[in-house]
């Protein structure tokens, strides 16, 4: 079969217009971006805290069950919606300088955005009674605004 150079180039010009075209469609679909009308989900707050388990002065490890007893003690009465604990490795620099690697557990709430106010003195008290208990020097926080939907 033979062709006609123009109408290769028209051709080609034709499905590249095409395809550049559909770009930005494409790309906003693949890289997760939206139209304001397809946002989903409502305003929330997402606070991560991480507890060292190793005590100070070479005492025993914070166990499982004594986490989760704190937890069940601690947390869940202030946070009842729900919450979720993963375990973790860990290191960070200690009040003397000295490198710190321990197991940790890193503790999730979502909660919505109205009620970051009333959360806070919540979570502060929960770190507050994990470093008393456990002799700990801190309990790191994390605080992110996103949306969330169930």
């Amino acid at each position: 079969m033979i062709t006609h150079p123009s109408r290769t180039r028209l051709a080609v010009a034709t499905a590249s217009a095409l395809l550049f075209a559909g770009a930005p469609v494409a790309y906003a679909t693949l890289t997760g971006e939206k139209s304001q009308d397809a946002v989903r989900g409502a305003a929330y707050v997402e606070t991560r805290l991480f507890f060292g388990t190793e005590r100070p002065g070479g005492g025993p490890a914070v166990t499982d069950r004594q986490f989760m007893d704190f937890v069940d003690r601690k947390v869940t009465p202030a946070f009842p919606d729900g919450l979720t604990v993963q375990d973790g490795r860990g290191q960070w620099r200690d009040a003397y300088g000295t490198i710190e690697r321990e197991r940790s557990y890193e503790l999730i709430l979502l909660y919505p955005a109205g009620r970051a106010g009333a959360a806070d003195p919540g979570i502060e008290r929960i770190r507050d009674a994990y470093e008393k208990e456990f002799g700990q020097e801190s309990v790191a926080r994390l605080d992110e605004r996103m949306r969330a939907d169930f």
